[in-house]
């Protein structure tokens, strides 16, 4: 009974200041979410109460010695919200009619009996909050959530989240309130859910709300966390509704145990179902008499059937049947018929020696392309095709086929593969340098030629060789002329030393010893004949002709000039050394023709000049 009793007076301490706080904060003692009938709700409530009777004497003018008998705990509490309401409030003075009342209520106060009158803490005492007279002296204590000040008279909050006196738990976060803390959520809640005072999460009521989305048809049901809409078009019985509020039939026969009674079947109907008696049930290859009392044994080989299949014995059994298949087909116990035997399939590559090719009850064997049936029926020897002269000209019997090839100067065609046709040689890309002139095809071979005059076929009946005249002697120069063959032709030349000069070989002059000439020492001291020969083809530049001193002396030196025959300015001279020159052909000369080209060459010796001429017979002959 004692620790019972000291428990309730320590819970409604601790849970007194909760009350007065609700009272002072809201001027109301309901909490929300919260078990009215637990014992710290009653302690919260009746607290609360008294100090809301407190507050209301105040507002009043009443006395703050609380006269009903309702308790000593109570009386402290209405004392110290009567006497805090006093001491915020502003005082304003009555008219002489509510002095008269109050004093009527004074007189009658008097009279009643007070039973704090000897109390020290009456009116509240000494003490900010809660006054107890001991007899011996007043002792101060304060509500829960407040410490005694060093004056033992007045009372300060205690800040239980900087003191670690707070109960929060993890995820959450102290705040501190007059008089006591709160523990406030760190994170939220979740979809569905709202943090209350009490920093618990509930429910939300989207039904309630109106927050849902429910079609007009639907109704809304709340749940934890969320919400369903249930259609208002309610099924009859015998069907279930589905989430879109369609109406499916139930299966009773499925869902309900054994809804018909031993002997009968249940059979669904839509919304509902019914018993059906039931009959007896003959096993696979047995059938209801004529009376349907029992079950006789059906002849499947009876005609007209034929369950093995045409042609196959069919030998009746009690209750089934078996088949005497032919050679050539098996039984098959899931048809139950007689299936023909693939050979090819399950024998593959040991009946035939090409390809296999099943038939009903049997096989036969072909061959591919190129070979024929052997007399056994079943290897397969190669087919001769050259002696049925597939090929225009050589045929070769090759394994399965034939390969048709040509005689030299033929190719096969690529239309038919079996054509030989003429190559032309003349024709191909290397043709042109078959024949050095000419080339003329013919059939499976070719032919080169040469120009009519001037040149013969080589032996290797290709390259076409220059014929010299005048070697052959088939020219027909006169004696005093010189024959001087050319590509494809010959020239007759003759040539007389001019007036001064005598002749000292077939083609040179040399100067007479000058007297008493002036004239005489400005001629060349020599002049020499030369000839030359190229094709109109050749490749320029090209050095045509070099010039210079017989032998070459220190201190001597040379200059050479073309002085006759370079109108067209085919050629030009180039000083090689001090002592020699060249004559070059700088643009080729389009087409053949005679050039008859004067060199002179001045030989600088000692302080002396000396001139020599070079005659140049150049014939430019054909491109061949």
């Amino acid at each position: 009974m004692v620790r019972e009793q000291c428990c309730h007076s320590q819970l409604e301490e601790l849970h007194c200041t909760t009350g007065i706080n609700l009272a002072n904060e809201q001027d109301s003692c309901a909490t929300p979410h919260s078990d009215n009938t637990s014992l710290e709700a009653t302690f919260v409530k009746r607290c609360c109460h008294c100090c809301l009777l407190g507050r209301a004497a105040q507002a009043q003018g009443q006395s703050c010695e609380y006269a009903l008998m309702v308790g000593y705990q109570c009386g402290l509490v209405f004392r110290a919200c009567c006497v805090k309401g006093q001491e915020t409030a502003d005082f304003t003075p009555g008219d002489a009619g509510d002095i008269q009342e109050a004093a009527k209520i004074s007189e009658i106060e008097e009279e009643q009996e007070d039973p704090y009158l000897n109390d020290r803490c009456r009116g509240g005492g000494p003490c900010k909050q809660q006054c107890r007279d001991t007899g011996e002296e007043v002792v101060c204590s304060c509500f829960v959530g407040y410490q005694l000040l060093p004056d033992s008279v007045s009372c300060e909050d205690i800040n239980e989240c900087v003191m670690g006196n707070h109960n929060c738990r993890l995820g959450e976060s102290c705040v501190n309130t007059v008089g006591s803390f709160r523990c406030q959520r760190d994170s939220s809640c979740g979809t569905g859910y709202e943090l209350t005072e009490d920093n618990d999460c509930k429910d939300i009521d989207e039904c309630e709300s109106g927050i849902h989305n429910c079609l007009p048809d639907f109704i809304c049901q709340n749940t934890l966390g969320s919400f369903r809409c249930r259609p208002k078009l309610q099924c009859k019985s015998g069907f279930i509704q589905d989430a879109l509020g369609n109406c499916i039939d139930i299966n009773e026969c499925l869902s309900i145990s054994a809804p018909c009674p031993v002997g009968q079947t249940c059979i669904n109907t839509e919304g509902s179902y019914t018993c059906q008696k039931n009959v007896p049930n003959c096993g696979r290859g047995y059938h209801l008499n004529e009376e349907g009392t029992r079950c006789v044994d059906v002849d499947e080989c009876a005609a007209p059937s034929e369950p093995c299949g045409p042609g196959h014995l069919c030998v009746n059994s009690p209750g089934s049947f078996r088949c005497e298949c032919k050679a050539g087909y098996y039984f098959d116990g899931i048809s139950r018929t007689c299936v023909d035997i693939n050979e090819c399939r399950r024998y593959p590559g040991r009946l035939c020696g090409h390809k296999c090719e099943n038939t009903p009850g049997s096989y036969f064997c072909s061959c591919t392309v190129g070979f024929r049936l052997s007399a056994d029926g079943r290897s397969c020897e190669d087919v001769n095709e050259c002696s049925s002269s597939p090929c225009s000209q050589e045929c070769a019997n090759v394994y399965g086929s034939y390969q048709c090839y040509c005689r030299r100067g033929y190719q096969l065609s690529d239309v038919d593969g079996v054509t030989c046709e003429d190559i032309d040689e003349c024709a191909l890309p290397t043709g042109g340098h078959i024949c050095s002139y000419r080339c003329i095809n013919i059939p499976g071979s070719f032919q080169c030629s040469c120009p009519s005059s001037g040149y013969r076929l080589a032996p290797n009946g290709r390259n076409c060789q220059d014929i010299d005249e005048c070697v052959t002697g088939i020219h027909n120069c006169s004696i005093n002329e010189t024959c001087f063959n050319i590509q494809g032709g010959f020239r007759c030349l003759a040539f007389e030393c001019p007036k001064n000069y005598r002749r000292s070989a077939d083609t040179r002059c040399e100067r007479l010893p000058c007297h008493e000439n002036q004239e005489c020492p400005k001629l060349p001291l020599r002049i020499t004949y030369y000839h030359l020969s190229f094709p109109t083809n050749i490749q320029v530049p090209a050095v045509v002709f070099r010039m210079g001193p017989s032998s070459a002396v220190p201190g001597y030196s040379m200059q050479l000039a073309i002085t006759g025959g370079n109108e067209e300015g085919f050629f030009t001279t180039r000083k090689v050394s001090h002592h020699s020159g060249v004559v070059a052909l700088t643009k080729p000369v389009p087409e053949p023709r005679d050039l008859l080209l004067t060199v002179k060459m001045d030989l600088f010796r000692h302080g002396t000049v000396s001139s020599f001429v070079a005659k140049l017979f150049i014939f430019v002959s054909a491109e061949l």
